[in-house]
Protein backbone atom coordinates (compact mmCIF):
# COMPACT_ATOMS: atom_id res chain seq x y z
CA UNK A 1 0.00 0.00 0.00
CA UNK A 2 1.42 3.51 -0.66
CA UNK A 3 -0.25 7.58 -0.13
CA UNK A 4 0.65 10.45 -2.25
CA UNK A 5 -0.56 13.77 -3.14
CA UNK A 6 -1.62 14.59 -6.80
CA UNK A 7 -2.47 17.93 -8.23
CA UNK A 8 -1.09 20.30 -5.67
CA UNK A 9 1.76 22.51 -6.44
CA UNK A 10 4.40 20.13 -4.49
CA UNK A 11 4.64 17.16 -2.21
CA UNK A 12 2.85 18.27 0.36
CA UNK A 13 -0.52 19.44 -1.04
CA UNK A 14 -3.10 17.67 -3.43
CA UNK A 15 -5.72 15.34 -3.90
CA UNK A 16 -4.86 12.14 -1.38
CA UNK A 17 -4.49 9.00 -3.51
CA UNK A 18 -3.97 5.57 -2.52
CA UNK A 19 -2.40 2.66 -4.21
CA UNK A 20 -4.11 -1.05 -3.49
CA UNK A 21 -3.23 -4.10 -5.25
CA UNK A 22 -1.15 -2.24 -8.16
CA UNK A 23 -4.01 0.05 -8.59
CA UNK A 24 -4.29 4.10 -7.60
CA UNK A 25 -7.43 5.68 -6.47
CA UNK A 26 -8.64 8.64 -4.76
CA UNK A 27 -10.56 8.93 -1.46
CA UNK A 28 -14.09 10.45 -1.01
CA UNK A 29 -14.69 14.04 1.08
CA UNK A 30 -17.75 12.19 2.67
CA UNK A 31 -16.53 13.03 6.64
CA UNK A 32 -13.44 14.25 5.62
CA UNK A 33 -11.81 16.60 8.10
CA UNK A 34 -9.12 17.98 9.57
CA UNK A 35 -8.34 14.91 11.82
CA UNK A 36 -7.84 13.01 8.60
CA UNK A 37 -5.98 14.87 6.77
CA UNK A 38 -3.80 15.33 9.80
CA UNK A 39 -2.65 11.17 9.60
CA UNK A 40 -2.24 12.12 5.52
CA UNK A 41 0.35 14.72 5.80
CA UNK A 42 2.27 12.92 9.11
CA UNK A 43 2.49 9.45 6.88
CA UNK A 44 4.14 11.95 4.46
CA UNK A 45 6.35 13.73 6.66
CA UNK A 46 4.51 16.96 5.70
CA UNK A 47 4.31 18.43 9.26
CA UNK A 48 0.56 19.01 10.14
CA UNK A 49 -2.87 19.22 7.96
CA UNK A 50 -3.42 23.17 7.72
CA UNK A 51 -6.61 22.79 5.22
CA UNK A 52 -8.78 19.38 4.30
CA UNK A 53 -10.88 20.81 1.04
CA UNK A 54 -12.76 18.53 -0.87
CA UNK A 55 -15.34 18.58 -3.85
CA UNK A 56 -12.04 17.86 -5.92
CA UNK A 57 -9.93 21.13 -5.40
CA UNK A 58 -7.21 19.42 -6.63
CA UNK A 59 -8.68 18.53 -9.98
CA UNK A 60 -10.99 15.09 -10.55
CA UNK A 61 -8.67 12.15 -10.18
CA UNK A 62 -9.00 8.90 -11.94
CA UNK A 63 -9.45 4.81 -10.95
CA UNK A 64 -11.54 3.95 -8.27
CA UNK A 65 -12.52 5.37 -4.87
CA UNK A 66 -11.08 3.41 -2.24
CA UNK A 67 -12.38 4.78 0.52
CA UNK A 68 -15.39 6.53 1.90
CA UNK A 69 -16.99 8.26 5.07
CA UNK A 70 -13.21 8.10 6.45
CA UNK A 71 -13.14 8.43 10.70
CA UNK A 72 -9.85 9.28 11.73
CA UNK A 73 -8.96 9.84 15.08
CA UNK A 74 -5.82 11.96 14.17
CA UNK A 75 -3.12 9.77 15.86
CA UNK A 76 -3.25 6.77 13.21
CA UNK A 77 0.06 6.43 11.39
CA UNK A 78 -1.37 5.32 8.24
CA UNK A 79 -4.45 5.97 6.42
CA UNK A 80 -5.39 2.60 5.71
CA UNK A 81 -5.44 2.17 10.04
CA UNK A 82 -8.92 4.43 10.06
CA UNK A 83 -12.23 3.28 9.62
CA UNK A 84 -13.97 3.68 6.88
CA UNK A 85 -16.40 2.33 4.28
CA UNK A 86 -14.46 0.53 1.59
CA UNK A 87 -16.62 -1.51 -0.74
CA UNK A 88 -20.24 0.52 -0.97
CA UNK A 89 -19.69 4.24 -1.94
CA UNK A 90 -22.08 6.80 -3.56
CA UNK A 91 -19.37 9.28 -4.44
CA UNK A 92 -17.83 10.39 -7.82
CA UNK A 93 -14.37 11.79 -8.37
CA UNK A 94 -15.88 15.60 -7.92
CA UNK A 95 -15.64 14.45 -3.99
CA UNK A 96 -12.18 13.70 -4.20
CA UNK A 97 -10.83 15.04 -0.49
CA UNK A 98 -7.22 16.85 -0.75
CA UNK A 99 -5.07 18.22 2.01
CA UNK A 100 -2.57 21.17 2.43
CA UNK A 101 -0.19 20.40 5.23
CA UNK A 102 2.13 22.69 7.57
CA UNK A 103 5.10 21.63 5.32
CA UNK A 104 4.02 22.45 2.05
CA UNK A 105 6.69 25.29 0.23
CA UNK A 106 5.44 27.43 -3.08
CA UNK A 107 7.68 29.59 -4.74
CA UNK A 108 7.55 33.14 -6.61
CA UNK A 109 9.76 35.75 -7.96
CA UNK A 110 9.46 39.36 -6.95
CA UNK A 111 10.34 42.87 -8.66
CA UNK A 112 11.32 41.25 -11.59
CA UNK A 113 10.27 42.42 -15.31
CA UNK A 114 8.05 39.33 -15.25
CA UNK A 115 7.20 35.78 -12.92
CA UNK A 116 10.87 34.33 -14.42
CA UNK A 117 12.82 37.00 -12.84
CA UNK A 118 13.24 38.86 -9.11
CA UNK A 119 13.60 38.45 -5.46
CA UNK A 120 13.33 34.45 -4.84
CA UNK A 121 10.39 34.08 -2.01
CA UNK A 122 9.36 31.20 -0.58
CA UNK A 123 5.65 30.36 1.31
CA UNK A 124 5.79 28.22 4.11
CA UNK A 125 4.19 27.65 7.60
CA UNK A 126 1.58 30.59 6.56
CA UNK A 127 3.99 32.90 5.59
CA UNK A 128 6.21 34.36 2.66
CA UNK A 129 9.80 34.21 3.85
CA UNK A 130 13.02 35.32 1.32
CA UNK A 131 15.79 32.85 0.53
CA UNK A 132 19.59 33.69 2.09
CA UNK A 133 21.97 33.96 -0.68
CA UNK A 134 24.81 32.10 1.23
CA UNK A 135 24.34 28.81 -0.04
CA UNK A 136 22.37 30.14 -3.51
CA UNK A 137 24.05 29.21 -6.76
CA UNK A 138 23.60 28.03 -9.87
CA UNK A 139 22.42 24.06 -9.00
CA UNK A 140 19.75 25.81 -6.53
CA UNK A 141 18.69 28.72 -8.87
CA UNK A 142 18.50 26.25 -11.77
CA UNK A 143 16.36 23.61 -9.71
CA UNK A 144 13.93 27.10 -9.14
CA UNK A 145 13.73 27.60 -12.59
CA UNK A 146 12.51 24.70 -13.86
CA UNK A 147 10.55 24.37 -11.39
CA UNK A 148 8.37 27.25 -12.23
CA UNK A 149 8.77 26.61 -15.89
CA UNK A 150 10.86 29.15 -16.66
CA UNK A 151 13.89 27.70 -18.26
CA UNK A 152 17.63 27.84 -16.85
CA UNK A 153 19.40 30.20 -14.59
CA UNK A 154 21.03 33.68 -16.33
CA UNK A 155 22.12 35.78 -13.76
CA UNK A 156 21.63 35.10 -9.74
CA UNK A 157 21.41 39.24 -8.44
CA UNK A 158 21.43 39.79 -4.44
CA UNK A 159 18.43 41.62 -2.63
CA UNK A 160 18.14 43.28 0.80
CA UNK A 161 16.03 41.01 3.13
CA UNK A 162 12.60 42.71 3.67
CA UNK A 163 10.64 39.67 4.64
CA UNK A 164 10.85 38.23 8.87
CA UNK A 165 11.39 34.81 8.03
CA UNK A 166 14.41 33.11 6.20
CA UNK A 167 15.09 30.07 4.27
CA UNK A 168 18.61 28.28 3.37
CA UNK A 169 18.38 26.13 0.31
CA UNK A 170 21.47 23.52 -0.30
CA UNK A 171 21.23 21.03 -3.71
CA UNK A 172 23.80 18.32 -3.70
CA UNK A 173 22.26 17.38 -7.29
CA UNK A 174 19.18 18.86 -9.69
CA UNK A 175 16.16 17.83 -7.56
CA UNK A 176 12.65 18.31 -9.06
CA UNK A 177 12.09 21.29 -6.67
CA UNK A 178 13.72 23.00 -4.01
CA UNK A 179 11.54 21.11 -1.62
CA UNK A 180 13.66 18.05 -2.73
CA UNK A 181 16.86 19.48 -1.79
CA UNK A 182 18.09 20.09 1.96
CA UNK A 183 16.32 23.30 3.56
CA UNK A 184 16.39 24.96 6.88
CA UNK A 185 14.14 28.03 8.27
CA UNK A 186 15.03 30.48 10.53
CA UNK A 187 18.72 29.36 11.53
CA UNK A 188 20.55 32.35 11.90
CA UNK A 189 23.97 31.02 11.19
CA UNK A 190 23.86 29.96 7.61
CA UNK A 191 22.57 33.04 6.85
CA UNK A 192 24.60 35.39 8.58
CA UNK A 193 25.62 38.29 6.76
CA UNK A 194 24.01 37.39 3.99
CA UNK A 195 21.37 38.52 1.22
CA UNK A 196 17.99 37.84 0.14
CA UNK A 197 18.78 35.30 -2.80
CA UNK A 198 17.76 36.55 -6.74
CA UNK A 199 17.30 35.15 -9.42
CA UNK A 200 16.84 35.67 -13.54
CA UNK A 201 16.18 32.70 -15.23
CA UNK A 202 15.89 32.63 -19.44
CA UNK A 203 12.67 31.80 -19.81
CA UNK A 204 9.73 33.78 -19.73
CA UNK A 205 6.69 34.33 -17.86
CA UNK A 206 3.50 33.25 -20.76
Amino acid sequence: RALRLAGGRGRCEGRVELEQEGTWGTVCDDGWDIADADVVCRQLRCGRATRAPGNAAFGRGHGPILRDDVGCQGHERHLWECPATTTEHDCSHKEDAGVVCSEHQEWRLSGGRDACAGRVEVFFRGTWSTVCNSTWYDTEATVLCRSLGCGDVLQRPAFPHTLPGKMTYMCGSLQPSLEQCRWTFNKSAPCYQSGAAGVICNGTAS
